[in-house]
């Protein structure tokens, strides 16, 4: 099994927008993305502390993204 790697939510970002969601709305430090088929995810913002790891996960459960995905969508520049 890979290990999840961490990322700050601007890298994280970066592969939502990579995936087809769109920035929607920001409530405080929430960031809103929607898919066009409708999923909506919630991202926090906390400048450059990274994501922690069960939240991270529940968010590629959310795009049903698997880890090997979402480490290539990083890597991607």
């Amino acid at each position: 099994m890979t290990r999840l790697r961490l990322v700050p939510y601007r890298d994280l970002k970066r592969v939502l927008l990579a995936k087809g969601l769109q920035w929607v709305r920001c409530e405080g430090s929430h960031n809103v993305f929607r898919h066009e088929s409708g999923r909506t995810v919630v991202v926090p913002d906390h400048g450059s502390e990274v994501i922690v790891r069960p939240l991270l996960r529940k968010i590629l459960r959310d795009l049903n993204l698997s880890t090997k995905e979402y480490h290539r969508t990083l890597d991607k520049k």
